[in-house]
């Protein structure tokens, strides 16, 4: 064993960690004083937007928040600022009161300074916060509405300061449309688009700003049907990217809904949220001092060179110039950026993989590297395992449920459990501990069979096929879930990007003999299941902690033998 490569090793774990987690893949936060996008000017608004709680229960402070927004539309030059009164809407039962109320929208114009423009890019936040809701151990909480939506509002301001900077550059024009009402069933956006439609007419896309808790990157979570186009302005346009198409496709299953939901299948569009974390969403600890100034400012390295691109370039003068028929599949990688794929593409991309890796398992098997029988003894282990992690998962789910005295609800949304993230980062640790050191006594075990009057090059050779015979399962079963879960659901990322990593590093290694693409191999599952298993993590919550630790379990079968490998003398 070369005895710098386990610190390598050591090294390449803790530092994809901080790379996943925003070193170097999430911006810094900009001051006040920049010319850029500032979350400083942004933290500024929401300190006015959150002072008081503003619900469909509060329409006094409602109103507040209301004027304030049409004097900074009118401070930032805009031509119209409309109001539009929707009168006796009824939101949902609460435990105290049945809630009718008046909704009002504010609509701002913004054109170029050569005309109107005959297409505008639509920015979309709601101003009102959560109504009271029961909590655990509570009577009822309400929201002061600081990430929801006040994120979303200034967000949209603060944007709006950077791209009117260009505006003798505009060849569209912009709207600005804080609703009213959305988080009653989204009472606002449906009334306007029910009757006055019109206001939609000339709209080339839409952006929508939301927040479900105030940590963690910004994600485009979300993308109107046939988002090839849109994707492509993404890819061109945004910095420091943050998306997974599969998560368009988790969220179409999910009860959730935003002001989106209403446009999107007439209006090609974008919407975008932090997911962390599920106890500051909708209670009173959605407040100022809770605000993350660099979530914020990932909201604007994404969306401002997006909104500079499109309402700059001529070739989105034609409304329907962001239309197709077609999706892609895409997801980010921290430090690697942004992969944008046809779904004809990536579809070949897995045939590829698939056929290479089975003709590398075929060839070494030939070759007596591998057992066949061991490989699929193997990826039967590896799927029992990832079983086992699910129901410990889920377990502890439910033992952290009932501490906090929680109903539990498994693999559903769960919130008012104390210390849910700490429980889950640990469960996870935990688990990788546990799976290594099984995985490193049966290596053991395997090195023991040979006895003391063979060759130590002998036990190399055992450990190695021990090491080879455990990676090849796994990635086995990877093969087969991914396929399972692209002829289902189009999407299998979560599987199909460790496959994909080891099975290029194999190849690699075999035909040049560098250990270095074992290394990258691992890095790259690294820098996926870091990024990806949080995000997951922070939408789900710990009722679906069971999907978390399956999940991990998979990428740690395939880590673990790539490690020894890396580590090993070579044989």
């Amino acid at each position: 064993m070369n005895k710098f490569r386990p610190f390598i090793l050591a090294v390449t774990v803790i530092l994809s960690a901080f790379i996943a987690y925003g070193l170097w893949s999430r911006p810094r936060v900009a001051d006040s004083s920049c010319s850029g996008f500032s979350a400083q000017r942004v933290v500024a608004d929401i300190e006015q937007i959150s002072k008081n709680h503003h619900s469909v229960a509060h329409p006094a402070e409602r109103a507040e928040v209301r004027e304030y927004l049409v004097s900074r539309l009118n401070e930032l030059g805009a031509d119209t600022v409309k109001l539009f009164e929707y009168k006796d809407l009824t939101g949902p039962e609460n435990k105290h009161v049945v809630y009718t109320f008046d909704a009002t929208n504010v609509l701002a114009e913004f054109h170029p300074q050569q005309g109107e423009g005959s297409t505008s890019l639509l920015f979309v936040a709601h101003y009102d916060s959560r109504y009271s809701q029961p909590m655990p151990h509570q009577d009822t909480v309400w929201s002061y509405g600081a990430a929801d939506d006040g994120y979303g509002v200034g967000v949209i301001l603060e944007t709006m300061k950077q791209v009117l900077a260009l505006r003798s550059e505009w060849k569209q024009g912009v709207k600005v449309l804080f609703t009213d009402a959305e988080e009653v069933g989204m009472k606002g956006m449906k009334a306007m688009w029910e009757q006055n439609r019109e206001q939609f007419e000339n709209v080339g896309m839409m952006i929508n700003i939301e927040a479900r808790g105030p940590w963690g990157p910004a994600l485009l979570f979300e993308t109107s049907n046939g988002n090839e186009k849109i994707m492509e302005l993404y890819d061109k346009a945004a910095n420091y990217p943050f998306t997974y198409s599969l998560t368009t496709v988790v969220y179409n299953f999910m009860p959730n809904f935003t002001d989106f939901t209403i446009v999107k299948e007439d209006i090609p569009g974008m919407n975008f949220s932090t997911v962390a974390d599920i106890n500051h969403y909708h209670t009173d600890l959605d407040n100022f001092s809770n605000i993350n100034p660099k979530s914020i400012q990932h909201y604007g390295e994404q969306i401002t060179p997006i909104a500079i691109e499109y309402l700059t370039n001529e070739q989105y003068a034609d409304k329907d110039a962001l239309r197709a028929t077609s999706d892609t599949t895409n997801f980010t990688i921290p430090l690697l950026g942004l992969f944008n794929l046809s779904k004809g593409g990536y579809m070949w991309i897995n045939i590829a993989v698939f056929v290479l890796f089975l003709l590398l398992l075929a060839l070494n098997a030939l070759r007596g590297k591998v057992s066949l029988a061991k490989v699929c003894s193997g990826a039967g282990i590896t799927l029992l395992a990832a079983i086992g992690a699910l129901v410990a998962g889920e377990l502890v789910a439910f033992i952290c449920a009932v501490a906090s005295d929680v109903k539990f609800k498994p693999f559903g949304i769960q919130q008012g459990i104390v210390y849910d993230n700490a429980a889950m980062i640990a469960t996870v640790a935990l688990l990788a501990v546990i799976v290594s050191v099984i995985y490193l006594w049966r290596r053991r075990a395997a090195a023991q069979k040979c006895t003391n009057s063979i060759r130590e090059s002998a036990k190399s050779v055992a450990i190695n096929l021990y090491t080879t015979n455990k990676l090849y399962g796994a990635l086995l079963l990877l093969c087969l879930l991914s396929l399972i879960l692209l002829i289902a659901l189009g999407e299998n990322l979560m599987f199909f990007i460790p496959l994909t990593a080891a099975t290029a590093a194999l190849l690699l290694y075999r035909a040049t003999r560098l250990k270095v693409w074992l290394l990258a191999a691992i890095t790259i599952t690294l820098l996926h299941a870091f990024s990806f298993l949080y995000a997951l993590a922070m939408a789900l919550t710990i009722g679906a902690l069971g999907a978390i630790t399956m999940l991990a379990v998979c990428d740690i079968l395939v880590l673990l033998p790539l490690a020894d490998l890396y580590c090993s003398k070579r044989v």
